[in-house]
């Protein structure tokens, strides 16, 4: 799991649902690669270090759990 991925979208107080609208994605992608099941394409973790102000090498990083 992807879990500064995760926080930072909790922290954003945003949904599975709310990102992948504004990636324009759906949900079940989304949550794939929250869940560190799918890698997702450049454009979607350049969107994503843009909701967030993170850099995507520190969103990217999967959990040992």
């Amino acid at each position: 799991m992807r879990e500064n991925l995760k926080k930072a979208r909790k922290n954003a107080g945003m949904t599975q649902k709310e990102v992948a609208g504004y990636l324009g994605i759906s949900e079940r992608y989304y949550r794939s690669i929250e869940l560190g099941e799918r890698k997702g394409d450049f454009e979607i973790w350049d969107s994503i270090e843009d909701l967030f102000g993170i850099h995507q090498r520190i969103l990217r990083k999967l959990s040992s759990n």
